[in-house]
């Protein structure tokens, strides 16, 4: 009976060691951190918001893939899980989700945009309408 804590305390360290691998796969970045990121060639630039939104203003270079959309994930896996993802919504909520379903399916390395595409127009970075 004494084991019994034992292997609770074990089971606890272990699930712990994997949402904190999970969560090492995702950074959460400010707009400043971003734009330096987008410098680089051949990025993946995701926004995840409708399709709506995106007409109505986007980060340059953005491809656009709705959260929302029944073709979701074939839309994602058509990208190279093997190189970092940069992905913004309009307040951060909807690529937060996104990430951790990207993270599920293979996925190395996420980049997470803090405030979305709210906050990246609010500080008057580079658009594209």
């Amino acid at each position: 009976m004494k084991k019994l804590p034992y292997l609770y305390l074990l089971l606890l360290i272990a699930f712990s060691s994997c949402k904190e691998a999970e969560s090492s796969k995702i950074t959460v970045i400010t707009p400043e951190e971003m734009q330096s990121f987008l410098e680089a060639d051949n990025v993946q630039l995701i926004d995840v918001r409708t399709q709506e939104e995106y007409n109505k203003g986007h980060i340059k270079g953005a491809q656009n893939i709705n959260f929302f959309s029944p073709t979701f994930f074939d839309d994602i896996n058509k990208l190279d899980k093997e190189k970092p993802v940069y992905l913004y919504c309009n307040s951060g909520k909807r690529s937060a989700k996104c990430a951790e379903k990207m993270i599920e399916i293979g996925f190395i390395k996420i980049y997470d945009l803090n405030g979305g595409f709210s906050k990246w127009k609010h500080e008057g970075l580079e658009l594209e309408n």
